[in-house]
């Protein structure tokens, strides 16, 4: 039985689940070369089915979801929502009436769902499907944080939770508070999209100057280079309360917006960064805090846009009643295509347990990438066993330089994992004011992550045992006694958002062992294989591209070393 998911909306994609097993997953960013591409996902899709080797005519059932009235209207009139991509992402003049639109936004966001709109979407969608080929399937719509709650749920370790969901909005809603009993959810708790913590954030992001549903970890990164101020200094702390399991923001969500804009006119950038992160770490924490104390329940799986926020996780992980967590590594719109197929296949099989591979995207043939590669005259191309592949690249590392890193399947989500990274010294600054300024082209004061083999945690971060994290989902605090050895990975607070690596493709691990014989700790800085603002790298020729346009030297790709004779 296959189930394909799709999501049409803000970070667009497909998944394809094959009697209970995750196949693929990817997101029509990597192939549109648009970041957070909003576009149906046809290629997405299609890559789908080429990775299973079926036809359209071969899936039983699709699952879409969120039917809210707004992404009706988009579906509709997809230039609407083609028009607000270029807006929100600033590829356009700034217009005349900018608050009209955001004014406009806010209106028919809020609206959720209203009578027709499922079946519209129903009509819409199905005539994209049937114009590929598709034929003979069931379409099923999961509600938007249903499709959240599903993914954390359904791919977490633990056979009982309490799963949390907190986005922007999506079908009325901003969060929910549910239990889950080997995968069955039972929502308790429905957050009305008026009182959206991840709207807060989301127009604070870009009331700093930012793009909104893009530079919120930006803002995260900005907020720790202000003078810190206690609690009750906050301005902004009677704007969002929790109370129990109830979240309430004080105005509406123009008012919102024009209040926050009011405040933001009088106060320094990083001031304002630091107000709006306290006041999100205070009432996220809450909620998820009250929720247990409430449910008794001490797992919790977590999932939704606001989850990608890791200084807010690291707060949560470090409640004393919280026992074990989960973050599903995709916690964004990005990634609810996979969790409309999990619920349905879920209440179709009554399958329980998923297991997540965080490598679910396309892998090339090598014997092609070679022939790719050699027609290149500016590049010098060696093959390579994967030993000595992992060998050279960690000698490359602890000798001060930094390396492109293609290998296997493509990641699933917006982390850099060891499939598509650039791999530097942990202890360089000035190879990572480099990396920054020449290759990343990105704001100085965003920190780089880093790859540590599991069994040297505990030796670089204060670990509290409660969970390895290999999807970098969670910031902690670096060891006092590590801290010149992590000056290129940890950010101005004493924190890093850490890749624990168990496992990780054969490569990647070897090379971190070759590391910690070379240099005594097996840990690396890893970054996304991407140049800022665009999609991280899917195919050979996108890694050939950004080598080039970024000058790097050296990239080691599916059992090949390759040198960039314009390198630098």
């Amino acid at each position: 039985m296959y189930v394909l998911g799709l999501w049409d909306g803000h970070d667009s994609g497909a998944a394809l689940v094959r009697d209970g097993e995750i196949v693929f997953a990817a997101n029509e960013e990597r192939f549109t070369k648009r970041k957070f591409e909003v576009s149906f996902p046809y290629n997405s899709i299609r890559a789908s089915l080429d990775y299973a080797r079926i036809k359209p005519s071969d899936v039983e059932h699709v699952a879409f979801t969120t039917t809210e009235f707004a992404k009706t209207l988009w579906r509709v009139f997809p230039g609407i929502k083609e028009s607000y991509y270029n807006f929100r992402r600033r590829k356009t003049p700034k217009p005349a009436l900018e608050g009209f639109r955001h004014w406009i936004k806010y209106t028919s966001t809020g609206v959720g769902v209203l009578p027709l709109c499922g079946s519209v979407s129903r009509s819409v969608i199905s005539r994209q499907l049937n114009s590929m080929g598709f034929r003979g399937y069931k379409l099923h719509t999961v509600e938007h944080h249903t499709a959240h709650a599903a993914t954390a749920a359904l791919t977490s370790p633990f056979g009982r939770s309490l799963v949390v969901t907190v986005d922007g909005l999506g079908d009325g809603l901003s969060a929910s508070v549910s239990t889950s009993e080997n995968g069955k959810l039972n929502r308790h708790i429905s957050i009305p999209a008026r009182d959206s913590l991840g709207v807060f954030y989301e127009q604070a992001t870009n009331i700093a100057g930012m793009r909104e549903q893009e530079d919120e970890g930006k803002l995260m990164a900005m907020a720790d280079y202000s003078y810190p101020f206690s609690w009750e200094d906050n301005v902004l702390k009677s704007m969002m309360s929790a109370s129990g399991t109830i979240v309430h923001a004080k105005y509406g969500q123009w008012k919102q917006y024009v209040a926050l804009e009011r405040i933001a006119w009088k106060t320094p950038r990083e001031q304002f960064a630091y107000y709006v992160q306290q006041l999100f770490e205070n009432i996220i924490t809450k909620l998820v805090s009250n929720s247990i104390d409430r449910f008794g329940i001490h797992e919790v799986a977590m999932a939704g846009g606001c989850f990608s926020n890791v200084k807010a996780n690291m707060m949560i992980r470090r409640l004393d009643a919280l026992k074990r967590w989960y973050v599903f590594p995709h916690m964004g719109d990005g990634g609810i295509a996979l969790g409309s197929a999990l619920y349905v296949d879920h209440m179709l099989s009554g399958k329980s347990g998923y297991g997540l591979s965080p490598y679910l995207g396309p892998s090339y043939d090598a014997e092609e990438t070679e022939k790719l590669l050699k027609r290149d005259r500016s590049l010098v191309v060696q093959r390579q066993p994967v030993e000595e592949h992992a060998s050279h690249a960690a000698e490359l590392i602890s000798k001060g330089n930094y390396i492109m890193w293609f290998q296997d399947r493509m990641e699933y989500g917006p982390r850099a994992l060891g499939g598509r990274s650039i791999l530097a010294p942990s202890d360089s600054e000035q190879v990572k004011e480099r990396l920054n300024l020449h290759v990343k082209r990105r704001e100085w004061f965003q920190p780089f992550a880093p790859a540590i083999l599991e069994e040297d945690v505990p030796h670089i971060i204060d670990y509290d045992g409660k969970g390895m994290d290999g999807l970098m989902t969670m910031a902690y605090s670096v060891r006092e006694d590590a801290r010149k050895h992590t000056a290129a990975v940890m950010h101005i607070d004493g924190t890093a958002r850490p890749q624990m690596v168990g496992s990780g493709g054969q490569a990647y691990q070897e090379m971190l062992k070759r590391m910690k014989r070379l240099t005594g700790r097996g840990m690396v800085l890893n970054t996304s294989l991407n140049i800022h603002g665009m999609p991280i790298a899917m195919t050979p020729q996108d890694a050939v591209d950004t080598m080039k346009a970024t000058k790097t030297k050296y990239m080691f790709i599916d059992g090949l070393f390759v040198t960039n004779r314009a390198g630098i």
